[in-house]
């Protein structure tokens, strides 16, 4: 039968716990982590390298996702070591909450 083209890709991400790498002022606060490099995917598209041990792909499609930054080598290079809110790492939060 045909696939169910409605049906959204989940990205699952390759580290399950939180990591102490996560940077939190405050509880209410989202974690950020660090940007430690980057590779492209199977697909050619780019994936941040997160401190926590997280992934996440930048893709630059306008007018959805506009990160022109992304295509270019130096201003990737720039990047490094720069904060980034990792959601993956968020999620855990909220979810830690949830019991709460």
């Amino acid at each position: 039968m045909g696939q169910d083209l409605l049906q959204k890709y989940v990205e699952r991400t390759s580290v399950t716990k939180p990591s102490p790498d996560c940077e939190r002022a405050s509880a209410e606060e989202q974690p950020i982590s660090r940007i430690t490099g980057f590779h492209q995917d199977e697909e050619g598209h780019w994936v941040v390298e997160l401190s926590c041990g997280h992934t996440q792909h930048l893709r630059h499609q306008p007018p959805w996702q506009a990160r022109p930054w992304v295509l270019d080598a130096e201003q990737r290079q720039q990047r490094i070591g720069e904060a980034f809110a990792c959601g993956w790492c968020a999620q855990a939060a909220d979810s830690a909450t949830l019991g709460r």
